[in-house]
């Protein structure tokens, strides 16, 4: 208790720069923990409606009853992939009767898997900006309160360690924080550009079992 009391304090008396670098690193991790748990839930529920989704589409003996149960799956990116090559596939057997064009159904398909890894991909950039720049903002509140702290050393005229350990410890508390912000990003930037290649790998699997069924479905 004591010590929590002593380091707000020691917020308290920083000079307004350091305040406002302390400021800006507390946000940056608020904002970083949002995205960590926001992500955490969105590839959770990726991950359950693509295995519910997969079940489906391995039972299905034909693309168009596929088709007929994808609303139960409104929130499976592979959904997304599928639609991107159902309608290639209807476009073609509408226009020449039997799947003519492969290659232009492969490329659908990867328009597919393209589209929904950017959506997923959705701010993973932040949290590696935050990574990456928030030990050096730290840095800098550190450096600049060393700075001020020898500087009222000078003036004061006192040599004593009781005279600049406090303002040395109010420039380290920015380091402290701008690491707390720095690894919790860090470590889940890392852990979601795992899981988001997975998924990809997972969506480019799709897309050859999605071939199978359509050239079974339409091929000559």
């Amino acid at each position: 208790m004591l010590a929590q009391i002593s380091i707000w304090q020691m917020v308290l008396q920083a000079d307004p720069l350091a305040q406002a670098i302390m400021i800006l690193l507390v946000l940056v991790s608020v904002l970083s923990w949002t995205i960590i748990f926001s992500k955490w839930q969105v590839f959770g529920r990726a991950r359950r409606n693509n295995s519910s989704f997969l079940r489906m589409f391995r039972k299905a003996e034909a693309l168009p009853a596929v088709a007929a149960g994808i609303q139960q799956h409104p929130l499976a990116p592979l959904v997304s992939v599928f639609e991107f090559g159902y309608e290639e596939v209807d476009r073609q057997i509408r226009s020449h009767g039997t799947l003519s064009n492969k290659l232009a159904l492969e490329r659908a398909l990867q328009l597919g898997i393209s589209e929904e890894l950017t959506k997923l991909e959705r701010n993973l950039n932040w949290l590696a900006s935050a990574a990456a720049t928030s030990p050096f903002i730290g840095l800098f509140g550190t450096v600049w309160g060393i700075i001020d702290a020898f500087t009222g050393l000078g003036m004061e005229g006192s040599a004593s360690l009781r005279a600049v350990a406090p303002g040395i410890a109010e420039a380290l508390v920015t380091t402290a924080l701008g690491l707390f912000a720095a690894i919790p990003a860090a470590v889940a930037y890392n852990h979601n550009s795992h899981t988001l290649r997975e998924m990809g790998a997972r969506m480019d699997d799709f897309s050859l079992e999605f071939m199978n069924l359509a050239e079974r479905t339409f091929g000559d």
